[in-house]
């Protein structure tokens, strides 16, 4: 069997004539919004646009001015374990270790004299409190707070020369 291949193939044809296509740039973009009834967001566009160039076209800003240095906080003061004698172990037995509490200092003077008690530590931490039952025969009860060296060496010494209370912070 013979099979004739020119039958099988179709005929040429020819390309018709067109007109060639023309790209328009991005300049007719914001025309041809406009003419489709899209005013709001040509308008925007144009504010965008003259927005741009008039930041392209002004002089070159001034450089920002440079950071200031960081200072570094003051360094914390080394805290010191003060054991401070506290007149009232009523009060004392209040406390819990991790309270804050001030100290204030009564001088001891004979009664009618002028006493004016002062605060000699102000937010001291407290450290370790006695378990019931250690306290003094005077009623009075050792406290161990965490103060800076400045502070313990205040009590310390009003300690001496005076009663002292805290009031819990």
């Amino acid at each position: 069997m013979t099979t004739n291949l020119s039958s099988s193939v179709p005929a040429p044809r020819t390309v018709p004539a067109f007109e060639p296509l023309r790209v328009r740039g991005a300049r007719h973009r914001l025309r041809r919004a406009l003419r489709r009834g899209r005013r709001a967001p040509a308008l925007l566009l144009a504010l965008t646009a003259g927005a741009l160039a008039l930041a392209h076209t002004n002089a070159p800003a001034a450089p920002p001015p440079p950071a200031p240095a960081r200072a570094r906080p003051p360094a914390a003061a080394p805290l010191v374990s003060a054991p401070v004698r506290i007149a009232d172990a009523a009060t004392v037995r209040l406390l819990r270790p991790g309270d804050r509490v001030d100290v204030i200092a009564a001088p001891n003077s004979p009664l009618g004299g002028e006493t004016e008690a002062r605060v000699v530590a102000t937010g001291a931490r407290v450290a370790e409190v006695p378990r019931p039952g250690e306290t003094r025969s005077d009623g009075g009860a050792l406290v161990v707070l965490s103060v800076p060296r400045s502070t313990a060496a205040a009590l310390a010494g009003a300690g001496v020369t005076s009663q002292l209370a805290v009031t819990l912070c």
